[in-house]
């Protein structure tokens, strides 16, 4: 199929206020629950039933009652409530989706400014239902398809010209919360200018990353990943290993997620996959990738079986209850018997997890002649040969390409940047001693003189282009990043757990790159030297990160260590010299502007507190979990917790303070966590004043934003306040609660231990309710319970086990 060019023209996106999305299966409904956690009201809309339920019987509906008729969009919209991980921020999200049908309102669709269809993979079922939104449709309005791989010109053969200068293709991954990528598919008359309003819209309003495909088979990423799932199932076969030993080498040692190959077959549902491949394969004209994607007798087989992944129960993998209790068994392709897993023995292997980066990793296992490196050469081989042969047919560019693996995928590289990561020199050579033909794209490049498909130039990031020279890189200036700015000498200081960086417009970051970003010596260091240097010569300082998570709290090998050894002095200074960094950042002469992300736990949660602002990605997980390995917080947590809920209360109005303080107490003592960050601002983690970035990638620059804005209103840094508290009448109360749960067997005598002690400090000790303490005072008692608990040894048990296991310890 040819590709696609949009049309010129003066047609221009209106602002996007209200969408309606035609189809409530898995897909539709969470678009539309992706549309209401960005604020959009939404109207969901399916077909009308044809028969009555048991239950709709029962209660003597018919099927001309509007509850029947809008009975499967309103499925689809309670499904969003069931389904984990979550499709919403918050459950109130939902109230934006209004469900209908689509007979009784579909002249509903002339009020919307966006219409999404994503009914089934049918192009007569689609080609029918577009002629009939053209017949309600208001110009100006744009259509788009959810397809994951029908052609989109087909699907608007017939329309008008003005209906078609709206359309495209909005293929949204699943689940589309979550996953980065939406692929937009022009047609060949999609006006120019509402392709790129559209491709901004959903930047910075939906949070994606866009790539922009021609109209081909399962366009960018499906048609690349669904190449490399087949060449490794031929390789699986020819190696004679099983789906478990494939997926010890196709996961994060080469760069991928952690379900690896057949996990990941087994969530999307093997009939899905089946699907996927036969329609490239019954769409390109070759003879040779006709073959390619021909599916597997073993896939066949198992889709007969109905054993298709998770759905089922049953894939490659199956869960069985055994005498020791639940346990995954795995799939033998000889025999269709499952049998108990085992790991693939390869030295390749450990070397990979040795490797400081994923370069190493790669050139550990792809050029290793053991099981593990020859599966692993393979399937790079393959889908580095197919992805580059067939570039110009699927994309415009290899930053498209790379984008879309990695967004779509998860992979840590796309291809053209694994290609550079393994040396393109030296795998084409590999490539032509094996008989491989090497595409005219990599000939291009090495005749060029060139050995890499990315190369910098005075700081900018430049890719090889199909016409055989380099060009910069399209990105947005809203993009910043870190690792760059640090190589083009921007970094101001540093150690090996943070560093403090200039990214422009006289405003510093604070980075921490500490393993796994948790708090040490070497970031409380740089918080001081932080706050001195931006004092001194910058308006304000970010504190961020560009790691998986932005911190996961304290060190807690090294508590742990130093309370082994009775060590208490030298947890009680680095207690003090945490709650004093804090303190530096609270009252900082520089507005301090923290942007968390991802796993935002206990210290890191402390971290962003005392900022005068936070501005949170959308995926934020936020939470003092510091009980959860026998703790309570000790960096200040406790006391920003009452600063936020007292904040305007009357000291003297006892009867308002105290359930506000319950409510610290129990969000605390529960370690409850934020399943977003609009979720975060329940629990005051965030404040309402407090900003939320729905795309990742734009994180840094709009805290930035904020830290300029305050520094231009003419920023006061806060003084010291006094804190209204429940006093001993108030301990009691939280003591008796928790004593409650302790009869009641929901938690244990430790639990209820560390409940005192929290219960104690947040009630301000053994002082008359109402009283007002100081800041100073909250933190003296935080940092005294925090040291008799460390000291007890069923909390070291408990530190001890979440180190080993990753999960905390009921003892």
């Amino acid at each position: 199929m040819a590709g696609c060019k949009p049309q010129r023209g003066g047609a221009r996106l209106k602002r996007i206020k209200k969408a309606a999305v035609l189809g409530a299966g898995v897909m539709g409904a969470a678009i539309a629950g992706h549309l209401a956690n960005v604020g959009i009201p939404t109207l969901l809309l399916d077909i009308v039933p044809r028969d009555l339920t048991e239950e709709e019987k029962a209660k003597g509906l018919t099927l001309g009652d509007r509850v029947v008729r809008n009975r499967l969009a309103q499925k689809g919209k309670e499904r969003l409530f069931k389904e984990k991980p979550s499709p919403l921020y918050t459950k109130e999200a939902a109230d934006l989706i209004q469900v209908g049908n689509l007979e009784d309102d579909f002249d509903s669709l002339k009020d919307v400014d966006w219409i999404i269809e994503v009914v089934v993979e049918n192009l007569k079922i689609k080609q029918d239902l577009f002629a009939r939104i053209e017949s309600v449709w208001k110009p100006g309005t744009v259509v788009s398809s959810n397809t994951s791989g029908i052609s989109i010109n087909k699907m608007v053969e017939g329309r008008s010209e003005a209906f078609r200068k709206h359309f495209l293709g909005t293929h949204f991954f699943n689940p589309p919360r979550y996953m980065k990528l939406l692929e937009i598919i022009p047609n060949e008359l999609t006006d120019v200018n509402i392709l790129r309003e559209m491709k901004a819209f959903a930047e910075e309003v939906l949070g994606k990353g866009v790539v922009i495909c021609k109209d081909t088979p399962n366009f960018i990423a499906n048609r690349i990943g669904t190449y490399g799932l087949q060449v490794t199932l031929k390789a699986m076969e020819e190696l004679g290993l099983g789906p478990d030993e494939v997926d010890d080498v196709t996961g994060r040692a080469m760069g991928r997620p952690k379900s690896a190959t057949f996990r990941t077959l087994d969530l999307v549902g093997l009939d899905t996959f089946v699907h996927v491949a036969d329609n490239v394969r019954e769409n390109v004209t070759n003879p040779e990738e006709q073959e390619a994607f021909q599916v597997s007798p073993l896939l066949v087989k198992m889709v007969e079986n109905k054993w298709l992944g998770e759905k089922t129960g049953q894939g490659f993998y199956k869960r069985v209850k055994t005498e020791k209790g639940k346990e995954i068994l795995v799939l033998d392709p000889a025999t269709l018997d499952y049998r108990p897993r085992k790991k693939l023995k390869a030295r390749s292997l450990e070397q990979a997890k040795r490797g400081k980066t994923q370069a190493e990793k790669l050139r550990a296992l792809v050029y290793a002649n053991d099981p593990a490196g020859k599966l692993a050469w393979i399937i790079t081989k393959k889908a580095l040969l197919y992805t580059a042969e067939h570039l110009e047919e699927i994309a415009d560019d290899i930053v498209s390409v790379d984008r879309a693996m990695r967004w779509g995928f998860n992979w840590d590289l796309g291809p053209f940047e694994l290609w550079d990561a393994i040396g393109v020199e030296k795998s084409v050579a590999r490539m032509r001693e094996e008989g491989e033909t090497i595409p005219p794209l990599v000939e291009k490049l090495l005749a060029s003189g060139a050995t890499s498909f990315y190369q910098t130039e005075e700081g900018r990031v430049q890719s090889f282009n199909i016409g055989g020279k380099f060009g910069d890189v399209d990105e947005s200036e809203k993009v910043i990043s870190l690792s760059r700015l640090k190589e083009q000498g921007k970094k101001i200081a540093g150690n090996k757990g943070a560093s403090l960086i200039d990214i422009g417009d006289d405003i510093a970051c604070l980075e921490f790159h500490s393993p796994k970003q948790a708090i040490g010596a070497d970031i409380i260091s740089m918080i001081r030297k932080a706050v001195k240097e931006v004092s001194a010569n910058y308006r304000g300082l970010v504190i961020s990160a560009e790691a998986p998570n932005f911190c996961v709290g304290a060190n807690l090998m090294l508590m742990l260590m130093e309370a082994q050894d009775y060590n208490w002095p030298e947890i009680d200074l680095m207690v003090r010299q945490f709650q004093d960094a804090m303190g530096s950042l609270r009252y900082l002469d520089r507005p301090v502007v923290a942007a968390p992300y991802g796993m935002t736990l206990g210290g890191g949660v402390e971290v962003c507190m005392p900022c005068d602002r936070i501005q949170a990605a959308a995926e934020t997980y936020m939470g003092l979990v510091e009980v959860g390995v026998g703790l309570i917080p000790g960096g200040g947590g406790n006391k920003e917790m009452l600063l936020r809920w007292t904040e305007g209360i009357d000291p003297g109005d006892r009867v308002a303070l105290q359930p506000l303080v319950n409510h610290v107490f129990e969000t605390i003592a529960q370690a409850k966590v934020s399943t977003s960050g609009p979720d975060a601002q329940k629990y005051k983690y965030l404040r309402p004043y407090d900003g939320i970035t729905i795309n990742r990638d734009h994180l840094l620059y709009e805290a930035k934003q904020v830290a300029l804005g305050l520094y231009k209103a003419g920023y006061k840094a806060p003084k010291p306040r006094k804190i209204p508290v429940v006093g001993e009448t108030g301990y009691n109360v939280l003591r008796l609660g928790a004593y409650g749960f302790l009869k009641s067997g929901y938690i244990t005598e430790h639990d209820y231990k560390i409940a005192g002690k929290l219960a104690y400090v947040l009630a301000g000790g053994a002082v008359p309710e109402g009283t007002l303490v100081s800041e100073q005072y909250l933190l003296d008692l935080e940092r005294e319970a925090f040291l008799s608990l460390i000291g007890e040894p069923k909390t070291q048990a408990r530190m001890q086990y979440m180190l080993a296991k990753g999960k905390p310890l009921r003892n």
